[in-house]
């Protein structure tokens, strides 16, 4: 089961947590169920499921004990030995079993049980356990300043929507099993279960004929729509939405799009692991991909998330994460590539060269932003997200690490390696061991150098040009004719062994572009030119995964949500505050209540008659009529910003009326890496919409809305690829 994810924007769903099982392929001496028979009632009124479960199971020694998982909350009416009857099968021995409920274990509860030694020749033996219960908790929101993870829940049968996850231990487990499944579903009239694989011709019946980690159920009243679609490749594929009646309309703009994307990674992945994809809706926030269907919340769904980082994003899943599955114990390897497939990739494959050097780009800022020097951890301890520092490692650093890969051993090799992963390992559990061997064997030669360099150490490279000189070079004559120019590099910290491009700006703004290799901490590179150059410029397309200062970043408010010293500054008139910024303030008291004192938000109100800003970075609140704290901040803003009696301007542009408001940031050169910003609206009613979402606009230097809707945004200068003058001699 695997996550979608944003890049924040990467973020709307940046993403996003999925429930991740740490699979250890089955081994031959250990017990595994090799298939679920499961009939399942479901009562949402009473929070309650009824379930029988015919498991079939292989492999372990004669008579060994066997301990089930099972969410303690479930009552367990008996186990009874079907191994040789089949259902209904009434008069099947009860075996004895006991309850493993010993308090404060972090394991799950177990049932632990004994069976008679099989007495067939291949060792299957089948049990049919009994059980029913109560599985009821209700969706909570993440407590996070953004939102990094979907609504937080172990399962919930209830009437707005029936969720049941691995997380739910809803049917009884062995550890390491990949099973197949064959579910019978009665709901209330009215509504419609879905999971995993294909209906069959009565829509309750499902059957999983694939290998899963586990099996996930949701419920509701859903609008369902399906088409019969053949893709490019020739494979047929049921593509399915299960909307609410709310948004059943948005049906073919899914399905649509599911079939783009199918399309689009077929060629790269081979063919789809399943017989079909669906879209459905969901009762609370998520983003998540399981085999053979995507979940997301209303709340997506409404906002026609059907872009590559989204929905894009859960079909590569398919193949990378619910088709090869993952070890977690072992490093998560598939959100880092799922990322760079859908996320970044896409936009290559459809030519749109300029989103992809802004995905470049988001990536770099977010591992900039995110994980602080001495905070860094090496991708292959990346397991699941928490917050945005492991989706900045887990995900972004990850997915650079493929792109710095396919730059290492060429196209070909790389396109042709990465279709081997499903070809290897679809049905099985994969390791970045095993992702290792799979392009080492293509390459055809030694690449430990480079997984040991970007997955088992901490960190990313800090590169610089310190200066450059331009000489003449001896012609194949020896005739001095030519230009080449010497390189000053600098690494800080134990070097990286690094391909990184420079661009040479020439004289009437034409460019001559190389590539360099740099191996050393201070090293000298000669660069051969065909005419006197003015600049050099580092990595001007951003391809090489490294740490950006803060200070090289363009101003914006996410600077300020990292810092580690941050102040709100309020309007000065309390009586006169408007709502929408007491609600931010609001928030951001109630989510950082759990951190220690020292560490968070000041909120206070500018001190009279002194014009000083507080140290780090500085939130406003309010314009200068409300706040004088906002005239301080216009030294920091220069020219980009001005006040008018109706409105604003926002470098030479004028934006006036009640319905106008502006977000924006400034670089503070008298704190390096710090910013001012301010939240701005011409009525506190045009406010309202951009209060709840603030935190979301956190990427660009400056946002205008009209009537809460974004009209306007984008950058003031950044410092990501520093331009370095000749030096004269």
């Amino acid at each position: 089961m695997n996550c979608l994810h944003r890049l924040i924007r990467f973020s709307l769903l940046a993403g996003c947590l999925v429930p991740a099982l740490a699979v250890a392929e089955p081994v031959s001496s250990l017990p595994t169920i090799e298939h679920h028979r499961l009939t399942l009632e479901l009562l949402p009124d009473s929070h309650q499921l009824i379930a029988t479960d015919r498991v079939t199971l292989s492999g372990g020694a004669a008579g060994q004990t066997l301990a089930f998982s099972l969410a303690p909350a479930l009552h367990l009416e008996h186990i009874q030995d079907v191994t040789h009857c089949q259902d209904p099968c009434e008069m099947a021995p009860e075996l004895a079993f006991e309850r493993d409920a010993s308090p404060g274990r972090p394991e799950p509860q177990r049932v632990i049980l004994k069976p008679s030694a099989p007495d067939r020749t291949d060792g299957v033996i089948a049990l049919r356990f009994s059980y029913r219960g109560v599985v009821d908790d209700p969706p909570r929101d993440p407590r996070h300043l953004r939102f990094v993870t979907p609504s937080e829940t172990s399962g919930h049968i209830g009437p707005e929507g029936v969720y049941l996850s691995s997380e739910s231990q809803w049917y009884p487990d062995l550890e390491g099993s990949l099973a197949t499944y064959d579910v019978t579903i009665s709901v209330p009239e009215g509504w419609a279960a879905v999971t995993q694989g294909v209906p069959q011709s009565n829509p309750a019946h499902w059957v999983v004929p694939t290998r899963s980690e586990a099996l996930t159920v949701v419920a509701n009243r859903f609008v369902v729509k399906s088409r019969n679609w053949k893709a490019k490749s020739g494979q047929e594929i049921r593509l399915a939405t299960y909307l609410f009646p709310d948004e059943a309309a948005l049906a073919d703009e899914y399905l649509d799009a599911s079939a783009r994307y199918l399309d689009a990674y077929i060629p790269l992945l081979g063919p789809y692991p399943f017989s079909q994809f669906a879209v459905v809706e969901n009762f609370f926030s998520s983003g998540l991909g399981m085999p053979s269907f995507t979940l997301l919340g209303s709340g997506v769904i409404k906002r026609h998330y059907t872009q590559p980082y989204a929905l894009g994003h859960e079909i590569v899943h398919s193949w990378i994460g619910n088709g090869v599955f993952n070890r977690i114990d072992r490093g998560n390897w598939v959100e880092g590539l799922t990322t760079y497939l859908s996320n970044y990739y896409y936009h290559e494959l459809v030519g749109d060269e300029a989103q992809a050097r802004e995905q470049r780009r988001l990536m770099l800022m977010g591992y900039a932003v995110y994980v602080r020097p001495g905070e860094e951890y090496p991708v292959i301890q990346f397991a699941q997200k928490h917050d945005e520092k492991d989706n900045a490692i887990g995900y972004q650093q990850a997915a650079m690490v493929f792109h710095a890969l396919r730059q290492e051993i060429g196209e070909a090799l790389f396109w042709k390696a990465l279709k081997q992963i499903p070809e290897r390992y679809l049905g099985k559990a994969a390791e970045w061991r095993d992702v290792e061997r799979v392009f080492q064997d293509v390459a055809g030669r030694d690449l430990r150098w480079f997984f040991a360099q970007w997955i088992e150490r901490a960190g990313v490279p800090e590169i610089e040009v310190t200066g450059f000189e331009v000489q003449p070079s001896a012609g194949p004559s020896g005739e001095r004719n030519r230009l080449e120019a010497m390189v000053h590099m600098a690494q800080h910290g134990a070097p990286y062994r690094l391909a990184v491009d420079l661009e040479f700006v020439l004289d009437g703004g034409r460019t001559h572009r190389t590539r360099i290799h740099v191996t050393e901490s201070r090293q000298e590179v000669i660069v051969p030119l065909p005419e006197r150059p003015l600049a050099v410029r580092l990595d001007p397309g951003l391809h090489l995964f490294r740490r950006v200062a803060r200070n090289a970043l363009a101003p914006m408010l996410n600077l300020y949500v990292t810092d580690a010293q941050r102040t709100v500054l309020l309007p000065s008139d309390s009586s006169a505050q408007p709502s929408p910024f007491a609600d931010i303030v609001q928030r951001i008291v109630a989510q950082e209540a759990s951190k220690p004192e020292l560490s968070r938000t000041t909120v206070r109100r500018p001190e009279e008659g002194s014009s000083a800003v507080p140290a780090g970075s500085v939130l406003v609140l309010g314009g200068p009529g409300e706040n004088p704290a906002a005239t301080d901040m216009l030294r920091y803003c220069g020219d980009r910003l001005r006040f008018t009696e109706q409105g604003f301007a926002v470098q030479g542009k004028l934006y006036e009326g009640p319905t106008m408001a502006v977000l924006l940031s400034c670089r503070r050169d008298d704190h390096p890496g710090s910013v001012v910003a301010m939240l701005y609206g011409v009525t506190p009613q045009a406010l309202t919409r951009v209060a709840r979402l603030l935190f979301f606009y956190g990427w660009q230097s400056y946002v205008v809305f009209h009537e809460g809707t974004v009209v306007a945004r984008g950058d003031w200068e950044d410092r990501m690829s520093t331009e370095v003058r000749i030096e004269t001699r």
